[in-house]
């Protein structure tokens, strides 16, 4: 991702936004920790697809099993990235209030995430999360309002 934020949109490609998101050296702490990976985008749908490494030694409760928590943290993440895509690169959103669900437990190793933007407003923004596992079985699904706001700008 660039260091300079603009208030335009930036007409950037599914492409391009994924391989900014890929080859950041800007990646926040809590995403390293679940093990985020971006592994599409779609613009048209307010879509994105996110692969994380849920390691045993960082998120596993004493069951076995990745913690509650971490599972939300990973859905949140989702449909804040959705949002950020949704924005065409100009904002975040952060969570106002969010639901989850819960299917199945979800165990260490690779996770799907899927995040889009229900709709998106200047004021609010509704969202949805699935989490699934290396089978594609459904672990968990959110919703969420967020607010959307602006980046701020970076001087270089």
């Amino acid at each position: 991702m660039t260091d300079v934020a603009s208030d335009e949109p930036q007409d950037l490609t599914d492409d391009e936004i994924l391989r900014r998101f890929q080859n950041s050296s800007r990646q926040p702490s809590g995403s390293r920790t679940l093990g985020f990976r971006m592994a599409a985008v779609d613009q048209s749908q307010m879509r994105v697809e996110v692969e994380f490494d849920a390691r045993a030694e960082l998120l596993a409760n004493p069951m076995g099993q990745v913690q509650g928590g971490y599972v939300c943290a990973m859905l949140d993440e989702v449909m804040s990235v959705a949002c950020m895509v949704a924005s065409k690169m100009t904002s975040v959103a952060p969570t106002l209030e969010m639901k989850t669900s819960f299917f199945r437990a979800a165990m260490p190793g690779p996770l799907r995430g899927v995040g889009r933007v229900v709709k998106w407003g200047r004021s609010v923004a509704f969202t949805e999360g699935e989490l699934y596992d290396a089978d594609g079985r459904l672990l968990a699904k959110a919703t969420g309002t967020a607010i959307p706001t602006p980046f701020a700008r970076y001087k270089t």
